[in-house]
């Protein structure tokens, strides 16, 4: 089952077991920007953050307002982005 396909059955399974989705832009099958609008469809409440060493890619389609990771990141990006989407989660 491609990546995308098996995150979307672990979040039908419980999405509350979730509090944010980190997810490459790049992935076999259903990109990780189709991944983060499916995700923002179904569980509008959970946080989708996009990583990506390719900004070609992100030019063409835009991240849609997902937080962007540009890959190589640091733990302190990581940090920082997950700090971000989580507070915003709880407002």
């Amino acid at each position: 089952m491609p990546e995308a396909q098996s995150a979307l059955v672990l979040l039908a399974e419980d999405e509350l077991r979730f509090d944010v989705v980190f997810t490459d832009v790049v992935m076999p099958g259903m990109s990780g920007i189709e991944l983060g609008r499916e995700i923002r469809r179904l569980y509008p409440g959970l946080p989708v953050v996009l990583a990506s060493g390719y900004s070609t890619v992100l030019a063409e389609k835009g991240h849609d307002g997902f937080e962007l990771l540009r890959k190589p990141y640091s733990v302190e990006a990581i940090s920082r982005v997950l700090r971000k989407v989580i507070r915003q989660r709880a407002t």
